[in-house]
């Protein structure tokens, strides 16, 4: 089966039967980063947002934000589907710029970050696995657009 070939099932009711499948071959890694990712900075964004907040206040709600664009991609990826596709594929472009606004940012102005984000200096304390993310995530959704 393809990326885009259809899932078949048995009628249970599940509500994948038609669904163009995403997470086959890339898709599975990309699932299983995006997943990871999902926890780290959902763990990471509540501790500090409950914690410290009022030490920097905007790199700990990008933080948050961050975690929510992550797990929303990891949703839309296991669910599968052209809608779901295509939401991924938009939520990984915002991901993306948003990595690339707040990367630079932090390397411009350091002082408006006293704390890092996840974006700081383009996902350097995540070995730049996000900024490497939504471009693979771009890719892989691309193709699954063309191969249907």
């Amino acid at each position: 089966m393809t990326a885009t070939e259809p899932e078949t099932g048995t009628g249970t009711g599940t509500g994948t039967q038609g669904r163009a499948r995403l997470v086959t071959g890339p898709g599975m890694l990309l699932v299983w980063l995006y997943g990871v990712m999902s926890v780290g900075a959902v763990s990471r964004s509540i501790y500090q947002i409950a914690t410290e907040f009022d030490r920097a206040p905007l790199a700990y709600s990008l933080s948050a934000v961050a975690a929510a664009v992550y797990v929303f991609i990891t949703y839309t990826l296991v669910r599968g589907g052209e809608k779901a596709r295509r939401a991924a594929l938009f939520c990984c472009a915002a991901e993306l710029a948003g990595v690339l606004v707040v990367g630079t940012w932090t390397l411009v102005e350091p002082s408006a970050f006293p704390d890092a984000t996840v974006w700081s200096d383009f996902g350097y304390g995540y070995v730049f696995i996000p900024v490497l993310l939504p471009l693979t995530g771009i890719w892989w959704l691309r193709k699954a657009a063309k191969g249907a």
